[in-house]
């Protein structure tokens, strides 16, 4: 079979397509024919690795797993002798990060436990865009206790035209938030057409300078300091991010408990995040199952252009999702 594959460190230049044994499964372990994947900022923080002390659990030197591609779709091939829940011609979906990613391959096998079923009325590429980023969304809208913005509750999204942002914009507005959605010009469109209130060019604007207090900021890129964003805050306001920049993030590291005890106020990293709950899973599908919320695929690569699929989200480019279309029958390139 064909796969995605690196043997060393660097940016999408790394990556090849190759032929690769296809597995076989065994015990609990579920075969699957991939359809589509699709294409996070977590796949490229694996190909460097970001943050670079991962390094101690991926490898120093260089990185210990050679697959790719963390999210995908796909059809049932071949199951294990132990599995109860799936039998060849299912349709499944998959978060495939606890298990060694491979999404960027004409076939996966993981354990029975890593899928799960895509309901109908969700299409098969749409599914490849929900495992990671639409789940880190509904998390990215929820506090460790359970808490999440109201109705009336005055909501930003700082990176809302990229990966996680379109869905956090629409779970916010089916919730019945007033949503602010920070973004680039070249992208204001498209952030309003999923339903946000107000739109802010992060270029021409920087948001914790304007006066406006908001109940709560999910920051899928953050490039603010911490103090800076604590004014943006209203009493008892949550700020969450995802990632950004390397200050952001340190900031939001070692200032936020600080300020989260010290203010009513609670801000910090997404410390809490569980890939591919099946409840969050169970959330996203029913939203998108009802036309409640629609991923945004801004384009389509085939298998053998995934590094190129890699340097277009990299290069910032990508207005929502970029999805990888397998077909088994695709060749490597010459």
């Amino acid at each position: 079979m064909l796969a995605a594959v690196r043997d060393r460190y660097g940016g999408p230049e790394v990556v090849r397509v190759e032929d690769v044994e296809r597995p076989t499964p065994v015990g609990d372990e579920v075969l699957v024919r991939v359809r589509a994947a699709s294409v996070n900022r977590a796949d490229l923080d694996w190909l460097r690795p970001v943050p670079a002390f991962t390094r101690l659990f991926v490898g120093l030197r260089r990185p210990r797993g050679r697959r790719l591609g963390l999210d995908m779709a796909g059809i049932v091939e071949a199951v294990g002798p132990e599995v109860t829940r799936f039998a060849p011609g299912d349709r499944v979906f998959a978060d495939l990060y606890p298990y060694g990613h491979g999404a960027f391959a004409e076939y996966a096998c993981a354990p029975e436990r890593a899928f799960a079923s895509v309901p109908d009325g969700v299409e098969i590429e749409q599914a490849a865009t929900l495992p990671h980023s639409a789940t880190l969304a509904v998390q990215g809208l929820r506090l460790r206790d359970g808490r999440t913005p109201q109705a009336g509750d005055r909501v930003l999204i700082d990176g809302a035209s990229g990966n996680v942002g379109p869905f956090a914009v629409q779970i916010a507005k089916a919730r019945g938030a007033e949503v602010t959605a920070v973004c680039s010009a070249a992208k204001i469109e498209l952030v309003r057409s999923l339903g946000a209130d107000h739109v802010i060019d992060y270029a021409q604007t920087d948001y914790t300078a304007t006066g406006e207090r908001y109940d709560w900021i999910l920051a899928a890129e953050s490039h603010h300091p911490i103090l800076r964003i604590r004014r943006a805050l209203r009493p008892h306001g949550v700020y969450i991010t995802l990632g950004g920049t390397a200050r952001s993030l340190l900031g939001s590291l070692l200032l936020g408990p600080v300020i989260s005890r010290a203010t009513s106020r609670w801000m910090g990293l997404l410390f809490w995040w569980r890939p591919f709950q099946i409840e969050d899973v169970a959330t996203v599908t029913e939203l998108v199952a009802s036309g409640t919320v629609t991923p945004i695929i801004d384009r389509r690569f085939p298998l053998a252009e995934v590094a190129e699929a890699l340097r277009y989200v990299d290069e910032g480019r990508a207005a929502g999702k970029v999805v990888i279309t397998i077909q088994v029958e695709s060749a490597v390139p010459s």
